[in-house]
């Protein structure tokens, strides 16, 4: 009998351990899994794209001033852009086209030069033309006509650029108006409470601090379009001034 009790005392032992391993192994599994459902959680929160941060952020700043902020943007970027474009399309090879001209007036003569230039886009090729066209008369009309093109195709060149630098200096000016429109309504809520409460005045803190970030977000954006613009301005109109000093020593060497 003795010898039975044993038996059946170690027979439970036996089956409890199993069950305790088995609940050690069901608790560490299911402890593994929340760890693993909370980090993928976590992980999601820190993944939210930087797209959706920003309208996040967008919608908290209030539609008022915030739209006008982003009509600034999207104006002065397309503006930028067709200026880009555009600049980008009347850059020239000088050096090729004064080169294929002086090859043309060789051979020849005028009309072959201003066949290459009428078949060459861009400011240069138009002052080339406007010089050559003149050249039957004198020196003197040639030079007046380069000159005086050479401005109309900077007016060109400069068009709707101060566009640009408008909204440049709008958009800080409105994301600041927004900032203080904001301290204005924090104010009054205090006043209106008769107690100075941290959540009375965090939420139109917030929206004043937003409208500035992102005035200031439109600026920088737009400055960088602007700085590119101006240089690519600068570097076609040197083109244009030393194609011009190289077009008259053309026609100088031409008619002697």
């Amino acid at each position: 009998m003795k010898r039975l009790f044993s038996i059946l005392a170690i027979t439970c032992l036996m089956a409890i351990g199993t069950v305790n391993a088995n609940a050690t192994t069901a608790f560490a599994s299911a402890t593994a899994t929340v760890t693993s459902v909370t980090q993928a959680e976590e992980a999601a929160s820190e993944d939210l794209s930087f797209h959706q941060e920003l309208k996040k952020r967008f919608i908290e700043g209030g539609p008022g001033f915030m739209g006008i902020v982003l009509l600034c943007l999207i104006l002065g970027l397309a503006i930028a852009i067709e200026r880009i474009i555009f600049l980008n399309l009347s850059t020239t090879n000088t050096k090729k086209l004064t080169q294929n001209v002086e090859d043309a007036l060789n051979s020849g003569g005028i009309e072959a030069a201003k066949e290459v230039c009428r078949n060459t886009k861009g400011p240069v090729a138009s002052i080339f033309y406007q010089g050559l066209d003149r050249a039957d008369e004198d020196i003197d009309a040639a030079e007046k006509a380069v000159v005086a093109y050479g401005g109309v195709q900077m007016g060109q060149l400069e068009k709707n650029v101060s566009w640009i630098s408008l909204f440049i200096a709008l958009a800080p000016m409105l994301g600041f108006m927004g900032t203080v429109i904001g301290m204005i309504q924090a104010f009054d809520k205090i006043e209106a409470a008769g107690d100075m409460q941290p959540s009375l005045v965090a939420g139109g803190i917030k929206v004043a601090l937003l409208t500035t970030v992102f005035g200031l977000i439109v600026a920088i954006i737009l400055q960088i379009f602007y700085n590119y613009i101006i240089a690519k301005i600068d570097s076609i109109v040197n083109d244009m001034e030393d194609a011009s000093i190289t077009l008259m020593d053309l026609l100088v060497r031409h008619k002697k």
